[in-house]
């Protein structure tokens, strides 16, 4: 047993004399050394080191072989698995815990990568680094840098903490805790983080971004911006090449510029349109003048819209169809708005009478006298002529009277500007000498405008159409005219300021709900856009404002200065307003219904195009006196504190006046609707929608003795023995009914009927005896 044990620990020994070894570091050259025998140091000039598969070379190293450690001085480099490379110029390497400390100047390389910073621990173990002095990485499109940083080169991670900057040429990122990944590009978020790109801004407390394709996804505190607009959500996913952001859950858009501001738990964003769309328990807020006292402060009264989907986005205004505001007019006619400007911004201005046309040449007006051809000037003339620059024929007697007169230049003189202005001066003098009779000049060149109105430098025209006093030269007729002198290199259109204005709108996508203080809505889809301020309703809109309800095929509802203005009801439209002490219903259809709002209050309506209306009169007492229908083709209603007081019939009217007493059941017209259970009574209703009726809770069966056995303790309900006596009595009548006389059959009738009607209990105590002899 003793030899056994022996030879165990003989034969462990050397195995852990071989695990406790270190690893020696070689070295493989150098150019000169010696040794100094008080320190046990080897002092070496151009060394190479080896160890764990690394090599390390410098100017000179001081190698202290006992303690495995050596230090490196100059042009230092380490070099490991021909991917690795770490320059300093200062290190010490300790061939024990494989650790290497490197100073001033250091920059490790990868194929990827550079890190520079000025003081480094590497591990050549484990290919890991540490800086904590303030680094950076470089790579191809990537530059990170940090206070602290910890690099894995295994897997090509470095840890970055403190003051992170990655900048890339898309976007530069600010981070408290932040890895970045060199082979995949991407990096992570640990802390507060800015995504700062184009125009546009990301925070986020934890995500990750993809820097090759823009890719994000943001998982805390998240909040896109892009100038006045953004985006929240607790989960974030953005493709920065497509420009297209995801937002999921508590979702929250604004836009400050015009105080929109939409609600959802699932949204996109469009970066290249500048469009959101929301869906689930999707909602939207519009500003609004108006406030409304909610306890003991008054609180804004916005205009709250909610949608299964909403989309907004900016859009070019010259692309809308704006919708004009109606005004009412002299004699009760309706018509649009004044605009304050006209296109281009030039104020519109009163408008002035025209005059009438006249065939009348233009007033003489004061001209010099005209001066004869120079003896220079008519020999020029006489030469053009005879060279056949300018012919005789082109000048006709009969066509040089009246509007449509033309004078035609060659183009072979408009080749030199000099003999243009020479001919065309001697040609006009020439003209007004012989006829003195108004001249239009047209010059047929492409050098010369085309378009009426247009000058250039070489030649004057005058708009056809226009006349020119005698004795008058054509610059001065030119400048009465108005005529501007231009260069026109080519025909280019006009530039309108308002082609670039873009104005936002919002669109709303099955179920719409709105709700206002004073206005509530409903109907299958809305657009509004802040160019005309107007809500748009179609697919069976219903409108309630006040007392009053309005449907439509479609429904318009403007706004000014942020508060109701007008409202619109367009085909099919019928209104319908009661009081809220009565079942009265006064009502007006028509083709076309307008409503004007005073203070947030209808105050009067027109109705146009077959209209009809019932209205129920009523005296001081608010008592109904009597009912008046109408039949024309336009009918106007005053309204007060929120009820009908006058409906006036203007055109071509047809009445009926019934008084209240001789109506017999109240009038609706065709097409009469009058749905308040749709009206949404909060803003909670126009997140979730109404809520649903609960379900009526079932009644309890009661089982019978001759059917059921009842349970140990269970209570069974007696039968009531006064209602079967009474269902007895009926059932004694009905069989008596058959047999009796039919004169007296009505009493037997009315007598049976009124035993239905009688409570069980005053019943008994007269039929105690026999049912039927006591009736």
């Amino acid at each position: 047993m003793q030899k056994i044990h022996l030879l165990f620990i003989l034969f462990i020994f050397p195995i852990s004399l071989f695990a406790q070894q270190r690893t020696k570091i070689i070295l493989q050259s150098n150019e000169a050394g010696r040794m100094d025998a008080k320190t046990n140091a080897t002092h070496l000039k151009k060394p190479v080191f080896l160890h764990n598969g690394a090599t390390l070379t410098c100017d000179s190293a001081i190698l202290y072989s006992e303690r495995n450690v050596f230090e490196a001085f100059s042009n230092v480099h380490i070099n490991q698995g021909d991917t690795i490379n770490i320059f300093s110029d200062h290190l010490i390497y300790d061939g024990n815990t494989k650790i290497a400390l490197l100073t001033r100047n250091v920059r490790m390389l990868d194929n990827l990568n550079v890190l520079t910073t000025d003081n480094f621990t590497y591990n050549t173990g484990t290919q890991n680094g540490t800086y904590v002095d303030g680094g950076k990485i470089v790579s191809k499109d990537v530059t990170v840098t940090s206070k602290n940083g910890h690099y894995l080169g295994t897997y090509k991670d470095t840890y970055f903490r403190y003051d992170v900057v990655t900048v890339t040429p898309e976007v530069r990122i600010t981070s408290d805790t932040m890895r970045y990944n060199t082979l995949t590009k991407i990096t992570y978020f640990y802390g507060p983080t800015n995504i700062k790109g184009k125009g546009d801004n990301l925070y986020t407390e934890n995500g990750a971004y993809n820097t090759q394709n823009e890719q994000a996804f943001f998982g805390k505190k998240n909040l896109y911006t892009n100038g006045s607009k953004s985006l929240k959500g607790d989960s974030l996913y953005y493709n920065g090449v497509q420009g297209v952001g995801r937002a999921v859950k508590n979702i929250v858009f604004k836009d400050t510029s015009d105080k929109t501001i939409m609600y959802g738990q699932l949204g996109y964003y469009y970066k290249a349109d500048e469009r959101a769309l929301v869906t689930k328990n999707a909602y939207v807020g519009l500003g609004t003048a108006d406030s409304v006292k909610v306890g003991k402060k008054m609180q804004p009264d916005s205009i709250w819209l909610g949608a299964d989907t909403l989309e907004t986005q900016m859009a070019l205004q010259k692309k809308l169809i704006l919708i004009e505001s109606p005004v009412l007019k002299k004699d009760n006619e309706l018509g649009e708005e004044e605009k304050t400007e006209e296109k281009g911004g030039a104020p519109k201005t009163a408008r002035q009478p025209t005059a009438k046309p006249t065939n009348k040449a233009l007033p003489p007006t004061k001209t010099e006298p005209i001066k004869k051809l120079s003896k220079k000037e008519q020999k020029a003339l006489d030469k053009a002529i005879k060279e056949g620059k300018i012919k005789l024929s082109d000048v006709k007697t009969d066509s040089l009277i009246g509007d449509s007169t033309k004078l035609k230049v060659p183009d072979s003189i408009l080749t030199d500007s000099l003999k243009i202005k020479k001919a065309a001066d001697s040609l006009k003098k020439t003209a007004d000498s012989l006829l003195k009779k108004p001249v239009v000049v047209e010059k047929k060149t492409d050098s010369v405008a085309k378009k009426p109105g247009v000058t250039t430098d070489k030649a004057k025209v005058v708009p056809k159409g226009s006349t020119v006093a005698k004795g008058t030269t054509l610059k001065g007729a030119a400048a009465k005219a108005g005529i501007a002198k231009t260069t026109l290199s080519k025909d280019t259109a006009a530039f309108n300021p308002l082609d670039t204005v873009r104005t936002r709108i919002i669109k709303a996508y099955h179920n719409v709900r709105v709700y206002k203080s004073n206005m509530q809505a409903v109907a299958d889809s809305l657009f509004y856009t802040n160019a005309d301020s107007t809500l748009r309703w179609y697919g069976k809109p219903i409108l309630w404002s006040q007392n009053s309800q309005q449907t439509g095929d479609t429904i318009y509802l403007r706004l000014k200065n942020k508060k109701l203005n007008t409202l619109q009801a367009v085909q099919n439209s019928f209104m319908v307003n009661v009081n809220t002490d009565s079942a009265k219903f006064n009502q007006v259809k028509g083709k076309l219904i307008t409503a004007f709002f005073t203070n947030g209050e209808i105050s009067n309506v027109f109705v146009d195009g077959n209209a009809e209306s019932v209205y129920y009169a009523t005296d001081k007492d608010s008592a109904y006196t009597d009912m008046n229908q109408t039949v024309s083709s336009r009918i106007k209603i005053l309204f007060k504190d929120k009820k009908i007081t006058k409906l006036l019939a203007i055109r071509d009217p047809e009445a009926l006046r019934i008084p209240i007493k001789e109506l017999k059941e109240d009038v609706l017209l065709t097409g009469f609707i009058w749905k308040p259970e749709l009206k949404p009574l909060s803003k909670k209703e126009i997140i979730t929608g109404k809520p649903k009726p609960k379900a009526p809770a079932k009644k309890p069966v009661v089982a019978s003795k001759a059917t059921t056995t009842a349970k140990k303790g269970a209570v069974i309900k007696k039968p009531d023995v006064k209602t079967n006596l009474l269902k007895g009595v009926v059932k004694q009548a009905d069989s008596l009914l058959n047999k009796v006389n039919p004169a007296i059959k009505k009493d037997v009738i009315k007598a049976a009927d009124s035993i239905q009607h009688i409570k069980p209990d005053s019943l008994i105590k007269k039929l105690e005896s026999n049912p039927l002899k006591k009736l």
